[in-house]
């Protein structure tokens, strides 16, 4: 079984749904707490051995390269002050020689599209998607329950959760054959299906393990749901032809492409700061009255 050493960060959008905050800024790049969304995501991946990211970028995202990059007159100041311990943060960041690659999605066609666009720095070997705006929380990284469970049972691995009642119809859902403990073959999936149609209430939910089979599919895809190149509907024609499983995966989720999402994270997170807890909780009961 090959190993897991790629994941693909598809972080062309625009962040409709966060505007204004993301007209200048990525959304990405939006603060939880005191780093970037994209700062636990790419901690997530490391933490699952990924030893590549392919960063699929568009136009205003500079930014994302830039902040994985040295900067050296912050450090120089940092370093001349005696601020040790912020440097040490900030430079622990920083990539190795070859950890990271940035491709350009010229069009906005969706994220099957953008998926695609990563084949040839992903070549014949499985690899991770992570949706960067989907802030994943938990004891044991999601990656890397995701990891474990391919390494179990090969093929392709799909993490899901429950979607809140009544909202199954706004999600990629997946249909299961059976459904026992949290990890199960699945037969189907379909993207934001009619609603009372759904096959579970599980929907996907951000980090997938694909087999590059899955390239070529998206290759000749035709446009699917929104008029977009759907990456479920690649997924669901490889699913004919090799194994998928869904993983219920142990943690929380926090979309942070959403106002509220975003606003849910910075919180979540700030209480569970040992250095900033406390006074988080303070500050928010304060608020509450």
């Amino acid at each position: 079984m090959r190993p897991v050493r790629k994941a693909v960060l598809p972080v062309a959008g625009l962040g409709t749904r966060v505007l204004p905050g993301a007209k200048n800024t990525p959304k990405e790049m939006l603060n939880v707490v005191d780093r970037p969304i994209l700062s636990y995501i790419v901690a997530e991946g490391r933490a699952a051995g990924i030893e590549h990211f392919v960063f699929v970028t568009g136009r205003g995202k500079e930014a994302i390269e830039n902040y994985f990059d040295h900067h050296p007159e912050m450090e120089s100041q940092l370093e001349a002050k005696g601020k040790t311990d912020i440097l040490a943060d900030i430079r622990a960041e920083l990539p190795k020689p070859g950890e990271m690659s940035f491709v350009r999605q010229m069009a906005p066609l969706g994220l099957g599209h953008a998926v695609w666009c990563a084949r040839d720095v992903i070549g014949d070997e499985p690899f991770a998607v992570m949706l960067p705006d989907m802030l994943m929380h938990a004891k044991v990284p999601a990656l890397r329950q995701a990891v474990e469970a391919y390494e179990t049972v090969g093929g392709n691995i799909v993490v899901v959760e429950p979607a809140p009642e009544g909202e199954a119809h706004k999600y990629g859902i997946v249909a299961l054959d059976g459904h026992e403990g949290r990890l199960n073959r699945m037969t189907g999936m379909v993207e934001k299906p009619p609603k009372g149609t759904e096959p579970s209430n599980l929907f996907i939910s951000g980090r997938y393990i694909l087999q590059p089979e899955v390239f070529k599919l998206l290759g000749d895809q035709q446009k699917g749901a929104g008029g977009e190149i759907q990456l479920t509907d690649a997924m669901a024609r490889l699913m004919a032809i090799e194994n998928f499983h869904a993983l219920e995966y142990d943690g929380v989720t926090y979309d942070c492409g959403d106002k509220i999402g975003l606003l849910r994270a910075n919180v979540a997170f700030a209480l569970q700061r040992e250095d900033l807890g406390a006074a988080a909780r303070k500050a928010i009961t304060d608020l509450l009255g």
